[in-house]
């Protein structure tokens, strides 16, 4: 696809976007959109897709850094829950409690016990968001082996995407099949009628992209909501004010560009 059909393509889909967020706030919704996957496969730009036009008081990104000592000690979901929505909100996890299944038993950073924990508590645990009224969805970024090292070696290169290199990424690469097998057994047990996984093909950005959204305006069913429109009134006359006089005399940005 090219960026002039992309561009155009997108910009719909915002459009719609920004009728489903009133329709979200006007109905008192609760949200939560799951974005899993491996590094590399795309979140972070479909998560600029999806936020770059519509309000961050509803919709919000959580992206929750390694767990503090006292977080630890604490039930592993409760941290978790914080995040979760009120009425009006659309809550998206860029990475969530999924990470048990995936980068923490891959790298051996929970026991097998804590491991088999998760797969018994999290169906149930999801079963009880759907029961109280949260709209669940979540999805599966996949990304293939060759698509993978090309955006790593492009992050090693550009100095603006140099940021996006964590600790865990390149150690990720040589654990390439062990990751394959944590996300079968993820599937296997979380993928149920109540809470499913979607599977988002993303070798290809743009279309990961616009496929994303238009599945999420899709399975969240809504309206346009009529408002009034808007007039702007003229500008008050009254009891003027030299504005450019005002600031006289203070510090402004040095003009580096013209």
């Amino acid at each position: 696809m090219k960026n002039k059909e992309y561009m155009a393509e997108l910009r719909k889909l915002q459009v719609e976007l920004c009728h489903l967020q009133r329709w979200v706030k006007d109905k008192g919704l609760r949200v939560i959109v799951v974005l899993e996957g491996r590094d590399g496969a795309g979140k972070g730009g479909t998560i600029k897709a999806l936020t770059e036009r519509v309000s961050p008081r509803v919709f919000r990104v959580v992206a929750l850094p390694a767990p503090s000592d006292r977080q630890k000690s604490q039930m592993y979901m409760q941290r978790y829950m914080e995040h979760f929505p009120a009425a009006g909100e659309v809550v998206i996890f860029d990475r969530s409690w999924y990470n048990r299944a995936g980068v923490e038993k891959v790298m051996g950073f929970c026991t097998d016990e804590e491991y088999e924990e998760f797969f018994r508590a999290v169906p149930e645990f999801e079963k009880m968001l759907v029961r109280s009224g949260i709209v669940l969805v979540k999805y599966w970024f996949s990304i293939s082996d060759e698509e993978q090292h090309r955006r790593f070696q492009m992050r090693i290169r550009d100095p603006l995407k140099q940021w996006k290199l964590s600790p865990m990424d390149l150690p990720s690469r040589t654990k390439w099949y062990e990751y394959s097998r944590a996300r079968d057994l993820m599937l296997k047990h979380t993928d149920t009628r109540k809470a499913p996984w979607t599977i988002v093909p993303s070798d290809d950005k743009r279309t990961a992209r616009l496929n994303t959204i238009a599945h999420i305006l899709n399975t969240i069913p809504f309206k346009k909501v009529s408002h009034k429109k808007v007039k702007l009134a003229p500008r008050s006359t009254k009891h003027e004010y030299d504005d450019s006089k005002s600031l006289k005399g203070r510090r402004f940005v040095k003009a580096r560009y013209k």
